[in-house]
């Protein structure tokens, strides 16, 4: 059972890197298009990805990491690889609810009303950049944690 949980807590990291990687590489392709209705469409997409791939993932990861580490008899009890690893995901997630899923519907928003006139508001700008920042910034907190789950320091 363990190699299952194993698995599927795998096919949740890949889901979500994936997915996180993907989605910020289609959304600057269309950033630098400079075309409003391309990147309103990208604005909703990488949503719609986060809900299709990216909370699947997490849903995954997390529990059958959980699993994983219990069958395993990792400790969570202490400060380790697993501990650090739990911790850092727990910072994606507070940075995903707090800043980026806001730039998201932010970006929606601006790109939606800049489509009649051609022209995106600074707003959209505004929100992409920090959405482009800090979405750097999350990307890389999960590769350190894929890096601390592999080593195990």
């Amino acid at each position: 059972m363990e190699k299952i949980f194993v698995f599927l807590h795998v096919l949740g990291a890949m889901l979500f890197l994936g997915n996180i990687i993907t989605t910020a590489f289609w959304k600057l392709q269309a950033d630098r298009s400079r075309d409003p209705e391309q990147r309103h469409r990208a604005a909703l997409a990488v949503m719609r990805a986060d809900y299709a791939l990216t909370i699947p993932g997490l849903i995954l990861l997390v529990v059958f990491g959980v699993l994983t580490a219990h069958a395993y008899g990792y400790s969570m009890a202490e400060l380790n690889w697993l501990t650090a690893s739990i911790g850092l995901f727990a910072l994606s997630g507070i940075l995903w609810g707090a800043v980026l899923l806001l730039c998201q519907l932010a970006m929606i928003r601006h790109s939606e009303s800049g489509i009649p006139s051609g022209e995106l508001p600074k707003a959209y700008d505004q929100a992409s950049a920090r959405w482009n920042l800090w979405g750097t910034v999350n990307t890389i907190i999960p590769i350190i944690v894929l890096f601390l789950m592999v080593v195990k320091p």
